[in-house]
C-alpha cells in the first residue's frame, strides 16, 4: 500500500519476474494455438449408388418476354431473340422449339413468360391459349423487373 507502514507488509513479493512468466506463458500459448478452419471443408451426405454418370442434357425451356411499348401503346412479343409480329408467327415458333426440345424432356417443354407488369392482361392470355393449343401444357410466369 502506498504510504502504508513497513511493519503491514512483513514480507515484500516483487511482482515484475511474476508478470514477466504471464507475459512469456501467454505468448506461448497465444502461437501454439491452432485454429479450426471451417471454411472450404463441407460435411455432405450423399448418395452413394446415385450420381456417378453425368447429367443428360440440362433442361431447356422456351421464354417468351411481352415488353409494353409506350410510344405505340402496343404490347411486342420476343421469343428468345426474335422479335415476333403475330399470334400466327408466334404459334409457328412454338410449334419448332416444342418439336426441337421435346425428345430431350419426354415431351414435356416448359414455357416461362415474362410479362412486363403495364402489358394488358389479354396479350399475355393469348400467348398462354397458344401454347394450349401445341399441348405445352406447364406455362411457367417469371418475375419482371420492378415498375
Amino acid at each position: 500500500m502506498a504510504g502504508g507502514n513497513a511493519a503491514d507488509n512483513p514480507v515484500a513479493i516483487n511482482m515484475v519476474p511474476m508478470v514477466d512468466v504471464i507475459f512469456c506463458l501467454c505468448v506461448f500459448f497465444m502461437c501454439s494455438m491452432k485454429f479450426k478452419q471451417v471454411e472450404g471443408k463441407f460435411d455432405a451426405w450423399l448418395p452413394k449408388d446415385a450420381g456417378t454418370t453425368a447429367p443428360a442434357a440440362l433442361p431447356q425451356e422456351i421464354r417468351i418476354a411481352i415488353d409494353w411499348d409506350a410510344r405505340q401503346e402496343v404490347a411486342r412479343l420476343q421469343m428468345g431473340t426474335r422479335l415476333v409480329a403475330d399470334g400466327a408467327e408466334l404459334r409457328t415458333l412454338l410449334r419448332g422449339a416444342r418439336d426441337d426440345r421435346a425428345g430431350d424432356r419426354n415431351g414435356v417443354v416448359p414455357v416461362v413468360i415474362d410479362a412486363d407488369g403495364r402489358v394488358p392482361w389479354k396479350d399475355v392470355i393469348g400467348v398462354i391459349d397458344a401454347c394450349r393449343e401445341l399441348h405445352l401444357d406447364r406455362v411457367e410466369f417469371a418475375l419482371g423487373k420492378p415498375n
